[in-house]
């Protein structure tokens, strides 16, 4: 049995069709990438998991409990927490009260604790800076503050949408040595990423989509070698 698993989705924006019957699944250890080009349905997918974004057809499981139909802030205490694409930190507010609201749903004050030391112990700029406004922090550093805030929510999956998306190649590198520690002390992952190549490199499998529909899966090691995922995503002729 899997840990998340996605039974033929079917999304719509109005007359767009955006998800057209897409299945996937996420083992628990795994780091799963979804690749695509820009308008494939990656963002969708993660918010249709999510219920930000609700389904026409199909299902969502998260340990054949069926989530699909459960308010965002449910599936969320059930332990699939997003760090959303563009950060979307809360600008206003501190470091540290940014990552105590990634623990809203949650009571257990000792657990809170320990989680928020596993952050800063993650994240060190983000102990240094934890009284700082989080508008206030570099491009690289709020990424941290969004991935940091989901922590807090303990996830049974972490949903990461384009946590490179405009950093500098340096930060990249940090993020994605990152997303491989968290997976190594525990966190299962579903990575959405325009770049395919660091993607491939820290997943364990991964799914080709392309205008909605899921065109590929297979291991990471084999995507990486095949000749079309090269050609359309990794750069290459």
């Amino acid at each position: 049995m899997a840990l998340l698993e996605v039974e033929n989705l079917h999304t719509y924006y109005g007359k767009i069709h955006a998800l057209k019957g897409i299945s996937l699944s996420v083992e628990e250890g795994e780091i799963v990438t979804l690749i695509g080009g820009n308008g494939a349905g990656k963002t969708t997918t993660l918010n249709t998991i999510c219920g930000i974004v609700r389904p026409s057809q199909g299902r969502v499981l998260l340990r054949d409990e069926d989530i699909t139909h459960l308010p965002p802030h449910v599936i969320t205490s059930r332990g699939v927490v997003q760090s959303p694409e563009g950060r979307k930190i809360f600008q206003r507010l501190t470091v540290l009260e940014n990552l105590e609201m990634g623990a809203y749903s949650r009571s257990d004050v000792h657990g809170i604790a320990e989680d928020l030391e596993f952050v800063f112990e993650t994240f060190p700029r983000l102990k240094e800076r934890q009284k700082q406004l989080g508008g206030t922090l570099s491009g690289g550093e709020q990424q941290m503050l969004a991935i940091g805030r989901a922590l807090m929510g303990r996830p049974r999956v972490l949903l990461l949408d384009e946590p490179s998306m405009g950093l500098a190649p340096l930060l990249v590198r940090d993020i994605f040595r990152i997303i491989k520690y968290l997976n190594e002390h525990g966190t299962t992952i579903l990575l959405v990423e325009q770049n395919a190549l660091m993607a491939l490199a820290v997943a364990h499998r991964g799914y080709v989509l392309q205008t909605g529909n899921i065109i590929l899966s297979d291991t990471a090691a084999a995507l990486r070698e095949n000749q079309m995922v090269r050609a359309a995503y990794l750069g290459e002729h």
